[in-house]
């Protein structure tokens, strides 16, 4: 199988494709710039979604559900939201189809235009806040702590499987405070929220730091985000928290009564992740035999494969296979027997290969005579003989053991590739040889911003948070500058 995969080397950008439909996590859709979630990638999403979920609660937050359609006037008032999202928007303008009298098919009836038309949802903001508007009344209504899973559409002209799609699934948090102080405590909260799972649970090292101005959300205050680097030294933001104000409240006029009577505009925050986690996935860990996934969220942990010859003994190797995946799954640990006789070991081995799954158990009849096992690691594919009594407690340590082997090597490599630049020369040098952040000084300039991503292509990826203080010269126009950013080439 690994020969059907495009090397890294040889085309990054396919190598990923590759992985992404022969790992079976997605296919290509009918509907262009959609695609379809297969049920082994839907697994890998849910359970990064469960988790999500558990740490959302952990902290305070219930999940609701609002409408896919917003009211297009609901966009009209927040000029800056409206502005950075028009370009994006599918637009809903009849409710009814008929038979062409002229035997053309299905067509819009002219006579079910809709009064208002509505946009599918790009965010939620404008119809939650909208909702938010009959609920606050009083501060004993504060804090409203509210996250959402759903899906988004926005209209993309170029697309790429799980990274850049037209829908998307994602969810979205959404509070409201009495002040700003809380609100922007909820937003650091969240953006912890999300380090902590894409470090503990992704293997995946993240820089947490703050956006420039022209890199906000559209509508924010300030953009929060945690950004994570690819193997072809592309950086790739994992998720984003915003502090909102009160621009939001202030277009849904949302006021509460605070403690002496007083109405006051609410503070607000809007974050989140979305399916684009799994791209970040492949491209953070995977190699050019397939997927190597973390077995904090692998659909499946373990798989046990019994070696036959003929049918000598196979009811043996049968029942103790599935004896063992019975004392796995009681240790907690997702494990498959796979016992179908219709493919070859080597087959099988070659599929959970590709499929990125941790640990892999090989059983035959001279194993099961000595009373152990073969176990291979896919991140290292390592091969270890190991007793059968007391399986289920090694494989936990090994699996905790490969968890964070694949964080340790996606932080060497990360931070390997976090450099410094202090003139033109060296930053396009860095640029264009050995990738990855570079730390620059800039000017502050939103102009220098863009004329440096239209030379280049890279962009400022966020001022990293607690950023010690130190003067320099920007990298292009020479100005002062006060402190070091991060830029790099993006996905």
């Amino acid at each position: 199988m690994s020969k059907e995969i495009t090397s890294r080397a040889a085309d990054y950008s396919q190598w990923y494709n590759d992985l992404v439909i022969k790992g079976s996590l997605a296919d290509y859709s009918a509907v262009k710039g959609c695609m379809v979630i297969k049920p082994y990638g839907f697994g890998l999403w849910e359970k990064m979604r469960d988790q999500l979920d558990k740490m959302f609660k952990d902290t305070g937050h219930v999940n609701a559900y609002f409408p896919l359609f917003i009211p297009k006037s609901f966009l009209s008032k927040e000029a800056a939201h409206i502005e950075g999202f028009a370009k994006e928007c599918a637009v809903v303008t009849h409710y009814r189809l008929k038979n062409d009298p002229n035997g053309g098919g299905v067509i819009v009836d002219p006579e079910a235009k809709l009064e208002e038309e509505l946009i599918v949802r790009p965010t939620s903001e404008t119809i939650i806040w909208n909702t938010y508007k009959t609920w606050i009344q009083s501060y004993r209504d504060l804090p409203l702590l509210i996250n959402q899973w759903a899906n988004v559409v926005r209209w993309e002209m170029r697309t790429r499987l799980f990274l850049r799609t037209t829908e998307f699934l994602w969810q979205e948090g959404h509070t409201a405070h009495a002040t700003a102080g809380e609100a922007i405590a909820e937003t650091k909260q969240m953006l912890d929220v999300y380090a902590a799972f894409a470090e503990e649970y992704m293997a995946l090292p993240v820089i947490r730091g703050v956006k420039t101005e022209s890199e906000r959300f559209a509508g924010a205050v300030d953009t929060y985000c945690i950004e994570a680097l690819m193997q072809d030294g592309k950086a790739l933001q994992a998720g984003t928290s915003h502090f909102l104000g009160q621009n939001f409240a202030r277009a849904f006029d949302v006021k509460f009564s605070d403690k002496s009577n007083k109405l006051e505009y609410v503070w607000a925050t809007s974050w989140g992740v979305s399916t684009r986690l799994i791209g970040a996935l492949v491209m953070a860990h995977s190699d050019d035999d397939g997927l190597i996934l973390p077995p904090k969220i692998a659909p499946m942990q373990v798989v046990i494969v019994p070696i036959y010859k003929g049918e000598d003994k196979k009811d043996l190797l049968d029942a103790k296979g599935k004896e063992l995946a019975g004392q796995l799954k009681a240790a907690g640990i997702s494990v498959k027997f796979d016992d179908n006789d219709n493919t070859r070991p080597g087959f099988k081995f070659a599929e959970y290969e590709m499929k990125g799954v941790p640990v892999r158990i090989a059983m035959g009849l001279r194993d099961l005579e000595n009373g152990s096992v073969e176990i291979a690691r896919r991140d290292t594919k390592e091969k270890t003989a190991v007793p059968m009594e007391g399986l289920p407690a090694y494989v936990s340590n090994l699996l905790n053991i490969i968890q964070q082997a694949m964080y340790d090597k996606a932080l060497a490599y990360r931070d390997q590739h976090i450099s410094r630049a202090d003139t033109w020369e060296e930053f396009e040098q860095l640029l264009d040889g050995k990738g990855g952040f570079i730390s620059a000084h800039w000017d502050g300039s939103p102009a220098t911003e863009e004329a440096i991503k239209e030379k280049t292509k890279a962009t400022i990826r966020c001022i990293p948070l607690n950023n010690p203080p130190e003067e320099g010269k920007c990298i292009l126009t020479g100005q002062p500058s006060k402190e070091r950013v991060l830029f790099a080439r993006a996905y």
